[in-house]
């Protein structure tokens, strides 16, 4: 997000050379250490660094997706990330937030919105509709069903066991999120647009 944010402002000052320079300069240093200190090359995903201990994270979570989504990551690097995406964060609703089982809400079994709207532009990104369809499909039918029992969109959603509504963290559920409704209606006009 630092990046999208430093390639913004490098828009914005396009007409300032110096600060044009500036945020070039540090978007691109910002991609490669991305690409070089957040990738693990046996897994094959991008996780976060510890800047104190200057090491990877060993926590599995969505974040890893974000490389991909903005546009960051080198090709050969997307598509074995998003292979790892697939086997390690998919479920029946969607993606996994992360798969660590905490009674936390920003943990497994919940997804949230943003997320989903992050992998499927991850996957569609990189050329692989299949699962692009996949991920918007699923979290689109698990967003129709909870609908259809309880009348209400959701801020977060069980992913692991659709018959379970999400849980965990500090405050109840809350209905009816504006990014629960927004992701839910441009995954549907992306799955038209996709001809699904």
């Amino acid at each position: 997000l630092l990046w999208q944010k430093e390639n913004t402002i490098d828009k914005a000052y396009s007409d300032e050379s110096e600060l044009h320079d500036d945020f070039i300069n540090r978007s691109a240093k910002r991609a490669h250490f991305i690409n070089t200190e957040c990738w693990d090359d046996v897994t094959g995903y991008y996780y976060d660094v510890n800047i104190v201990t200057k090491s990877r994270t060993k926590s599995i979570h969505a974040g890893g997706i974000f490389p991909l989504a903005l546009g960051i990551a080198q090709p050969d690097k997307a598509y074995r990330a998003l292979y790892f995406m697939r086997s390690q964060l998919l479920r029946v609703g969607g993606i996994v937030t992360s798969c660590i089982h905490s009674g936390q809400q920003w943990d497994a079994p919940n997804g949230w919105a943003p997320l989903q709207w992050m992998a499927f532009q991850a996957a569609k990104n990189y050329d692989d509709s299949p699962f692009a369809i996949e991920i918007a499909s699923r979290w689109c039918t698990l967003n129709e069903k909870v609908y259809s029992d309880t009348g209400k969109m959701l801020e977060k959603y069980n992913v692991e066991n659709i018959d379970l509504l999400s849980g965990g963290g500090e405050y109840p559920v809350q209905d009816g999120f504006g990014w629960t409704n927004g992701v839910y209606l441009s995954l549907k006009e992306e799955l038209d647009i996709l001809g699904y």
